[in-house]
């Protein structure tokens, strides 16, 4: 809106568009509640106070009326849906900003994941900020799709969603001078680069900040958030699917500290979504947990826009973002009414507005290419005490566990009564045949095997099961439908879940993706798994940043000195 327009809305001199009337705003720049009218024009607020003449009113009586929620960083793509069918999904939640960093495809798809990902968020109401992704890969021992340096990613900056640099997930690579860690850094000096530092502490940690690292989303404890506070990094406190840490941080926020934390989901898939919510989630269970209910607002707003420039929005005041939610209360923080750029998009948890995709239009190149679809997958035991990822519950970090094996006919296989399956992450971008094959426990399966094409970073075919014939069959349907998830039991496929776009995601709305989910849970149920949800926890299997052992395409990791290991010692 031109400047000369606005002003003549403020002063009176013409109507403006709607006033929302007679409730009580969340005013997040003074921590307090106040009666107030809030008239726009546009997409724009004019005036949060008297009332302005109007075209429309909407009676807010007894209503609270606050900023549209921001998810300071997130994974579109782990919630299996693209950027068009995840903003449907949560704009009715209230949330109408995200801060999204797009590794997944750009692992998949390299920089045309990227262009795709941008096109479909602008089909949708919400509101999608992108920061160029920087570890792809992720690190050498995994096989991913693409290999972007900073020249392949600063061009991005010419996207006016591109924000800066995404998660500097190479923290030794940053810290010991890696020269492409230090290109990238470089490229974006200036710009908005987020952090990944799980674990670390001291002088690294230090290093790490001062290279120009401004926020964090990986605190597990309270002495994380704090010495990450301390260093002048904005901790992004995370709620999601695979990884649960709000409960655990809350207890560290203060009056003095709150400024400097935002709320985030990072990974969070549909079930959670459609039982729980979103960031309205995250709201609810600080106030719950006895935070004050303006201060818990303020982590889903204001702090976030503020931490990533986004100056248009985060707040209800005059010249800002008319991204307003009308709530019944401040306890469920369920939207009544949900305005985008002072629109009415959703009411009563439901889209009032149609919106048009044509992302899909905007062609990815073909993802799969793996060479066998039915690889052996047998290993000769030649001795020594097995190296065995264990899970651990709600938490993307891995223990080391070694075990004395089970073995048949001279090979290693799965021990269903001590809960250790095998595991296998199958190549599939260049075709090479690479097969990395391990032992895990945690999943609890008894029999058959669940498989997937999600799997973090690199986003290779992770299955894990209870019989080579299973796993076989699994591989060879997600192959078949160019990617998904996989529940089967010998030569049968039980459950799936199609993913056809980057092997990542569906075009179908997040009912849909849920109803297949819920029936690939319930077979992983009757198979025998007690996780929540273990295609989840699958997909964070390959995960080689984060600690303490993974297992790749290239072979099991130490990924705490970075290193391959054999499968026995």
């Amino acid at each position: 809106m031109k400047l000369s327009l606005f002003l003549e809305y403020a002063r009176g001199e013409r109507p403006v568009n709607l006033t929302l009337k007679g409730g009580t705003v969340v005013d997040v720049y003074t921590s307090s509640l106040k009666k107030a009218d809030v008239s726009i024009a546009g997409d724009q607020i004019i005036m949060v106070g008297p009332s302005l003449s109007a075209e429309r009113e909407v009676d807010c009586t007894g209503k609270y009326l606050c900023p549209g929620f921001i998810d300071a960083h997130v994974h579109i793509e782990s919630s299996l849906m693209t950027p068009f069918a995840f903003g449907n999904a949560v704009v009715p939640l209230g949330t109408t900003s995200v801060v999204a960093d797009p590794h997944e495809i750009a692992n998949v798809a390299g920089v045309k994941g990227i262009h795709f990902m941008i096109q479909s968020g602008r089909k949708s109401p919400l509101s999608v900020f992108y920061k160029a992704p920087s570890c792809v890969p992720a690190t050498p021992f995994g096989t991913a799709g693409a290999n972007l340096s900073a020249d392949d990613l600063t061009p991005l900056l010419e996207y006016e969603e591109v924000i800066g640099l995404a998660e500097m997930m190479n923290f030794p690579g940053l810290v010991f001078g890696d020269p492409g860690a230090l290109n990238k850094m470089e490229a974006f000096s200036g710009q908005h680069i987020d952090g990944h530092s799980p674990g670390q502490s001291g002088p690294l940690l230090q290093a790490y900040a001062g290279a120009g690292i401004t926020t964090d989303h990986e605190c597990m404890t309270q002495d994380e958030m704090n010495e990450r506070l301390s260093l002048g990094m904005h901790v992004l406190i995370r709620e999601g699917s695979a990884a649960k840490n709000l409960m655990a941080l809350l207890p560290s926020i203060t009056p003095e500290n709150a400024r400097y934390c935002s709320f985030c989901t990072d990974d969070r898939h549909p079930a959670e979504i459609m039982a729980e919510g979103h960031i309205n989630y995250m709201v609810k269970e600080a106030v719950k947990f006895g935070i004050d209910p303006v201060e818990a607002i303020r982590l889903a707003t204001i702090n976030s826009a503020e931490c990533f420039h986004l100056k248009d929005r985060g707040a209800l005041a005059p010249g800002k973002r008319a991204d307003v939610l009308i709530l019944p209360d401040l306890c469920d923080f369920k939207p009544q009414s949900v305005y985008v750029g002072g629109e009415l998009v959703a009411k009563n948890g439901q889209m009032q507005s149609n919106f048009e995709d044509n992302s899909l239009a905007f062609e990815l190149p073909d993802t799969f290419h793996v060479k066998d679809r039915q690889p052996s997958l047998n290993v000769p035991y030649n001795g020594g005490l097995l190296n065995v990822i264990e899970t651990i519950p709600d938490q993307l970090l891995t223990k080391w566990e070694k075990v004395e094996p089970a073995v048949l006919d001279g090979h290693l296989t799965a021990d269903t009564e001590k809960d250790i399956l095998k595991i296998a992450v199958v190549e599939r971008h260049l075709g090479s045949g690479n097969v990395g094959i391990g032992f895990i426990k945690g999943f609890g399966l008894k029999t058959g095997a669940i498989a997937g094409s999600v799997g973090h970073d690199a986003h290779n075919l992770t299955v894990v099961g209870c019989d080579d014939q299973s796993m076989q069959t699994a591989i060879e349907h997600v192959c078949k439908m160019k990617g998904g998830l996989v529940a089967a039991q010998g030569n049968r496929v039980l459950a799936e879940c199609a993913l056809p776009v980057g092997g990542l995601m569906s075009e179908k709305p997040m009912s849909k993706i849920q109803e297949e989910m819920e029936k690939l849970l319930d077979q992983a149920r009757k198979m025998g798994s007690h996780l929540k949800d273990p295609f989840m926890t699958l997909s964070f299997m390959s995960l080689e940043v984060i600690p303490e052992l993974k297992l790749t395409d290239q072979g099991l990791v130490d990924t705490q000195k970075m290193k391959f290991v054999d499968l026995t010692s």
